[in-house]
């Protein structure tokens, strides 16, 4: 046996996607990392051992713009990339990489922590180590670190460390929440075993374990789903053990899972109900995905109330989506419902305050054991909204460390860098603006492009769709909402129906306050424009969702080709489900308004006035996600091998070294990081794929003044002197040090619009020709000297027109 002592910044306990995307986001900030993992694999509940599929606040595609950035977005769009059928080692792989991508992250698998040493009291804790026993290695590891993350899932080290937790669900009146019991008890969630199945092409019997349950004697057949094509997590009802101690009876949880879902197959195969001769099974998991076990306390326990009213708190750093999804205590063998859904209208946000201890000072926690009541641990506990917590709960251990100070001083003390650390990150915070006033590209003088979209409307028809019930259109509105347009059949001559209505909230995508309404005569005919007067103008630029009411006579028209921003919606379209699986509420506006036909198939339109919903500013407007309209920049569609640009100009020259870049990866579509579904692409239409960055340089004109000389950096505010924030050359995200080759581009010389003559030449600092990546981050050895940077978009990956989140520049 060997005894070993590792000493690092920061120590990550649990090696899930909460695990793994703290770890990354500390090992980024310059922090060194211990990750410590009691498997072999990384991922938690999502990796090849499990394999649950990683769902978020997208719900499998009931919110709208809600897919994860940041960290876990990486993850999603680079498994996408590679591994568009869902193949579970690949996603092992790809998280791996994440990891292994960090040379400030000591990776440590297959080690189980199981001592914790802590001082203080009961009040004032702290833990000064942890040690882990590395399983086929012998050796016997203490970790020490200035800073904790538990990680794990079950809450081990809080709870060895002392700190405060909850266990069960609380009464009612502890929170006033609806869906909790009246009185207080243990009851958890229970933990799922999955399967998989294939077709071997040719009849393959089935002997049953003598241990295989006969479920016929049970009530499964009768109150739960059970299909000979299906398998995975389309099985995710076959869970126990939320009456037991999901923890200490977890060996006898596992062998009545075992016993279920042999017993499930013996049913399949040998009852002679189902066409399965060929199927066989092909994996059958042997770790129990737990759901539920201990939630700590922090100064803040998010609850009910806080999730459907979308509370936005001071301190929020990340969101979720996910409905609130409890499930009975009885798991598979319960006559109710396997789940009930209480969804929110939008994305719902997350406080800082529930990622730390209230009483041991230098541990914070991500994942399912956060700071939460039981009946809001029903959907912050999905794997994607684990994942950002994660994000957010390293990064605040970072700037602890780095300020040296704890996670309550973060809050108290950093609040404002932490939030911005999160978005310089491309991190999930909704509804904040970045503010760093680092960043050159916020005190440009001027943002222009060649050329931006101003005309809404989609006008290509690819099949017609009854206007049986009342659909949506989702348009951004940046002043004002005259006339809308619509291609129609008529069976015959009638009137057309529309409303206008505001979303409320702005992250929000359902209809709130209805604001104006029109009809128009329509004639008998097919493929005709009719035209409805609308008037609204709103105080701010905002979406609308333009309600076409139900009318038989009437069909509209569907076009293939997307358009940003643009959403369709049909009433009733939300959630299919069957009710003994899923029990959600019809009337709640996310599932009566779904739009699970319509994903990347709008409505034809033609809106007016023109709109400024794309402008070039966008980009330097802070914000990274739709959130009341779109906030990006959007090109005229461009003809075959044509260009685009979006240029900042200062009126001095500025110091540039750093260029980052967020593409649009639209984060309306639903990714997955296994089988639950395929998208018809691999990489994103709307990112750009070939790109260059032009900087111009040289010798400004302007009453004698050079800008040559400006070595100091003193011409656009301080030199940017903190930690580098970046994503090291991995598989996931990579930043490129970028030579300058001396290749030029353009004109010698130009006039601004103020008549001053910029003598120079565009200097190409980097291209790029098969980008699949949301973020970027490109760096010169050393800082050219610029009045002017140019993105010039080459080529995208199937969209018309080119499209640009978010530019920063630093010094």
């Amino acid at each position: 046996m060997i005894n070993e002592t590792v000493q690092t910044d920061i120590a990550v306990i649990g090696g899930g996607l909460a695990g793994v995307c703290a770890a990354v986001a500390a090992a980024r900030l310059g922090q060194t990392v211990a990750l410590v993992q009691n498997r072999p694999v990384l991922g938690g509940n999502s990796s090849s051992e499990v394999r649950v599929w990683v769902c978020g606040a997208t719900a499998h595609g009931t919110h709208r713009y809600a897919r994860e950035t940041g960290i876990m977005g990486e993850m999603f769009v680079e498994n996408q990339f590679r591994n568009p059928d869902g193949n579970p080692y690949i996603w092992d792989l790809v998280v791996l990489e994440t990891v292994l991508a960090e040379p400030n992250i000591r990776l440590f698998l297959n080690t189980d922590v199981h001592e914790v040493e802590a001082e203080g009291g009961e009040v004032d804790r702290r833990i000064v180590s942890v040690t882990g026993w590395m399983m086929g290695s012998e050796r016997r590891i203490r970790f020490e670190s200035g800073m904790f993350l538990d990680c794990t899932g079950d809450g081990l080290v809080g709870f060895l460390a002392g700190a405060k937790y909850r266990l069960g669900r609380e009464a009612r009146h502890e929170y006033n929440e609806e869906w909790a019991p009246e009185e207080a008890d243990a009851v958890t969630l229970g933990s799922t075993l999955l399967f998989y199945t294939k077709d071997a092409g040719r009849p393959v019997k089935y002997v049953p374990p003598g241990f295989a349950k006969d479920i016929t004697k049970t009530s499964i057949p009768i109150k739960r789903v059970i299909r000979s094509g299906d398998s995975g997590c389309h099985y995710w009802w076959i869970e126990w053990g939320g009456e037991l101690d999901t923890v200490h009876a977890n060996e006898r949880i596992r062998d009545e899972l075992w016993s279920v879902i042999y017993g499930i197959w013996d049913y399949i195969k040998n009852s002679g109900q189902f066409d399965a001769d060929s199927m066989t099974l092909e994996w059958v998991g042997s770790l129990p995905g737990k759901r539920e076990y201990r939630r700590f306390v922090g100064d803040y326990v998010l609850n009910q109330n806080d999730i459907i009213a979308q509370r936005e708190f001071e301190d929020r750093v990340a969101f979720g989506g996910w409905s609130i999804d409890l499930h009975p205590p009885q798991g598979m063998y319960s006559t109710e419902s396997g789940s009930k859904h209480m969804h929110m209208d939008g994305s719902y946000h997350i406080p800082f305050r529930s990622l730390y201890s209230a009483n041991v000072s230098n541990l914070l926690f991500a994942g399912r054991n956060i700071s939460a009541s039981h009946v809001a641990f029903g959907t912050t506990r999905v794997m994607a909204t684990c994942a950002v917590i994660g994000e957010a709960a390293g990064t605040g251990a970072a700037l602890a460390v780095r300020n040296g100070t704890t996670p309550r001083g973060v809050y108290r003390e950093h609040l404002a860098e932490l939030q911005q650390t999160l978005l310089r990150q491309d991190a999930s915070v909704l509804g904040l603006a970045g503010a760093d006033e680092r960043n050159r590209a916020r005190q440009a003088a001027r943002v222009s492009a060649s050329g931006t979209l101003r005309r809404l409307a989609v006008e290509q028809p690819a099949e017609t769709y009854p206007l049986a019930v009342d659909v949506g259109l989702l348009i951004p509105v940046s002043s004002a909402l005259e006339q809308l347009e619509l291609l129609v059949d008529a069976a015959s001559d009638t009137r057309l129906e529309v409303e206008v209505w505001s979303t409320g909230r702005a992250e929000n995508y359902v209809p709130h306050t209805l604001q104006a309404n029109g009809s128009a005569a329509v004639r008998a005919g097919e493929r005709q424009w009719a035209a409805v007067a609308l008037a609204w103008e709103p105080e701010q630029a905002q979406n609308a969702f333009i309600v076409v009411k139900a009318n038989p006579a009437l069909a509209l028209h569907l076009s293939g080709t997307p358009l940003t921003g643009v959403l369709g919606f049909q009433r009733g379209a939300g959630a299919r489900t069957v009710k003994q699986l899923e029990d959600h509420r019809a009337e709640q506006p996310v599932v009566l308004w779904g739009m699970r036909r319509l994903i990347r198939k709008p409505f034809c339109f033609r809106a007016y006035p023109e709109t400024d919903a794309y402008s070039a500013a966008n980009v330097v407007d802070g914000y990274l996600r739709p959130y009341g309209g779109p906030h990006m920049w959007v090109s005229e569609p461009l003809a075959a091998g044509q260009e685009a640009w979006i240029e900042l100009a200062w009126d001095d020259p500025v110091p540039v070294r750093e260029v980052q870049l967020v593409f649009n990866d639209d984060v309306n579509e639903d990714l997955i990081n296994l089988h639950h579904h395929r998208t018809d692409f691999e990489v994103i239409p709307e990112l750009v794929r070939g790109y260059r960055i032009e900087a111009w340089t040289g010798r400004t004109v302007e009453g004698g003044l050079s800008g040559d000389g400006a070595a100091d950096g003193s011409s656009g505010g301080a030199a940017d002197d903190d930690v580098t924030i970046s994503n090291r050359g991995g598989a996931v995200d990579d930043d490129v040090t970028i030579r300058s080759s001396g290749e030029t581009s353009g004109c010698s010389g130009s006039a601004d619009d103020s008549g001053t003559t910029r003598s120079g030449e565009w200097i190409v600092l980097h291209r790029e020709t098969a980008n699949h990546k949301r973020k970027r981050v490109h760096r010169l050895d050393s800082a050219v000297f610029a009045s002017k940077l140019r993105l010039v978009v080459e080529a995208t990956n199937g969209s018309p027109s080119a499209e640009l989140i978010e530019i920063r520049v630093y010094s």
